[in-house]
């Protein structure tokens, strides 16, 4: 497996570089700072070599920006509502880093360390972490592995095992960000995507704390049963869209987690990369890039607001604090798994 330096986070910790390649010369590239999907290199219909995800060159990079692009994110992925959750009966207050609500585990989650080197093969590598309860603030001490391994059907699949001594939040995911056209090209809005998911949860406001209800996508322009352009209705005069700046909601794929399913399609006409993405978990965020903002990113490359979406998958936003919704909560000794799986061709 070839290897190089890849800079020095912001705790000092020198990170690396990882490229995997499969039997047919797909190749993806791994980082140990984040556990982070950095590229993801796939021939278009015309053999023209693309980099599909966005990043940066270096941990540096990296820690000085909070898009979370290809992140492992954990231990809960999304939003905690005012930063709390009663566990075991306890309350558990953890750091508030998006105005009094917790994103993605606050200041300290996992795309901020460096992860140890488990194990790997040409095609794949295992990360490890030990998440103790100070780093975050949640109960008990997290052994926490994630697997990336690229097949050779150019699927990118993403595995996580988790287990801790206290019960405890275990809601991991990837953040990347996609752009079939190229990381470099521009706009992701005129990508067609298809989520095959019935309902969603709105937000309450700017905030993006869920209500609680499950709303039917039908009639609104957050229907993307049939695949459509992302860019086609983001700016509709639409309350939830408003909220949020454009898509940056929970798709319910299921009222329970652990059945693996497609839970979207992706295709970008200009270069014939198409991407299927299925998962065992229960909801998929949709996010479309709405505060990128103007910064540099691989290769010196401008990047903007939607020049990439993401589908995370994952249990539902505030789920912890949410009754009859599936619970992230896992119990001491508890082993728990999910997987991910972003699939690449061309039509």
């Amino acid at each position: 497996m070839q290897t190089s330096a890849f800079g020095i986070n912001k705790r000092g910790e020198k990170a690396s570089l990882y490229v995997l390649e499969n039997k047919k010369h797909t190749v993806i590239k791994v980082s140990d700072h984040g556990a982070t999907l950095v590229s993801v290199l796939i021939p278009d219909k015309n053999g023209v070599v693309r980099d599909v995800v966005l990043g940066y060159d270096s941990a540096e990079e990296y820690d000085s920006h909070t898009c979370y692009f290809g992140a492992t994110i954990g231990r809960n992925g999304n939003r905690i509502e005012k930063a709390q959750m009663m566990i075991d009966g306890r309350l558990c207050k953890i750091p508030a880093n998006e105005n009094e609500n917790s994103l993605h585990s606050g200041p300290n989650g996992f795309n901020s360390v460096v992860w140890e080197v488990k194990e790997h093969t040409g095609s794949s590598i295992t990360f490890y972490h030990l998440s103790t309860e100070e780093e975050q603030g949640f109960p008990g001490n997290l052994n926490v592995e994630v697997t990336y391994t690229l097949t050779d059907e150019d699927a990118v699949e993403i595995s996580y095992r988790g287990e801790a001594d206290k019960t405890t939040v275990m809601n991991f995911t990837n953040h990347s960000y996609f752009n079939l056209g190229g990381h470099d090209s521009g706009s992701a809005m005129n990508h067609r995507l298809q989520i095959l998911a019935d309902a969603y949860h709105p937000v309450r406001d700017s905030g993006s704390i869920p209500t609680g209800e499950i709303a039917p996508v039908e009639g609104t322009p957050m229907d993307f049963r049939a695949m459509k352009p992302i860019g086609q209705d983001i700016e509709a005069d639409f309350e939830q869209l408003k909220f949020t700046k454009g898509y940056d909601h929970n798709y319910v794929l299921s009222d329970k987690a652990g059945e693996m399913k497609v839970m979207a399609n992706a295709y970008c006409e200009e270069t014939g990369i198409a991407m299927e993405a299925s998962t065992d978990c229960c909801g998929v965020q949709l996010y479309a890039g709405n505060y990128i903002g103007d910064q540099i990113g691989k290769d010196g490359k401008a990047y903007s607001d939607r020049c990439g979406f993401c589908l995370e998958s994952q249990f539902y936003p505030n789920a912890v604090n949410q009754e009859h919704v599936p619970s992230p909560l896992v119990k001491a000794g508890e082993i728990f798994t999910t997987r991910t799986i972003y699939r690449f061709y061309v039509k």
